[in-house]
């Protein structure tokens, strides 16, 4: 195995994902933007919309839930690392920005992933059917992938402040939860909403887990699996150049 290459920068990438696993997934900030926030908003929406069905509200649970977990991770990463002085040694290891940049996503994917596979237990314990397991999994694993991207992304401003992140990300995050039919299915929106809604992965991937619960969906299944991977494509190759311009600023 040659370990300058793409193998050798994969492993140096997994490393870094157990490195993020260990030390970030237990700090303050991940917790409070990744876990309570969206299950807060959960509960003040489900005392004032007891009309809904249970289906509907887990949907939107499981949604907020993946996207709120797999995007409070890796916007911090950067700023904590520069605080902390690491990010020059790392930056000084024979490992690409890339292959620093891919070992964050691993760890918000799994971080996303583990908490919404809770969700979706939560669901089932409530009485919910999963008509569709194979869908939610793909569904899972591809929007996990995109949030964790659209995380990364958010990271690309040079600042080690993390409040300075987590405040743009909070800015840019809960307008996409409002449009994207986690709180007012896409048929209730105004034409406006609607437009809006086409624009954000969580529209689609909200589609996905309510079709996995119900069988009912707003666009085609496969409409909504694409427009995930177009999604998660896009947000990975632009972060990718992105922190490669802007790494060198952060030392």
């Amino acid at each position: 195995m040659n370990p300058a290459g793409f193998s050798g920068q994969m492993w140096r990438a997994w490393a870094i994902a157990k490195k993020d696993i260990r030390i970030y997934y237990i700090k303050g900030p991940v917790l409070i933007f990744g876990v309570f926030m969206p299950l807060f908003l959960f509960l003040a929406f489900l005392m004032g919309s007891r009309q809904l069905p249970l289906s509907f509200l887990i949907s939107g649970l499981v949604g907020m839930s993946l996207f709120f977990t797999a995007t409070a991770v890796s916007p911090a990463i950067f700023p904590w690392e520069g605080q902390a002085k690491t990010l020059e040694r790392l930056a000084s290891c024979p490992v690409t920005v890339e292959a620093i940049v891919f070992g964050d996503m691993i760890a918000s994917t799994l971080f996303g992933i583990g908490i919404t596979v809770i969700t979706v237990i939560i669901g089932l314990v409530l009485g919910l059917t999963l008509v569709h397991g194979i869908t939610l999994l793909a569904a899972i694993l591809l929007a996990a992938c995109c949030f964790s991207a659209i995380g990364m992304l958010l990271a690309v401003p040079p600042t080690n402040v993390p409040s300075n992140i987590m405040m743009l990300s909070s800015l840019i995050k809960f307008p996409l939860v409002f449009i994207s039919g986690i709180f007012i299915p896409l048929e209730q929106m105004p034409a406006w909403g609607l437009a809006l809604a086409f624009f954000s992965p969580l529209t689609y991937f909200t589609d996905l887990v309510r079709y996995a619960f119900t069988d009912t969906h707003y666009f085609p299944v496969l409409a909504d699996i694409t427009a995930l991977a177009v999604f998660t494509l896009m947000f990975s190759v632009v972060t990718m150049f992105l922190h490669k311009r802007t790494m060198p600023k952060r030392m």
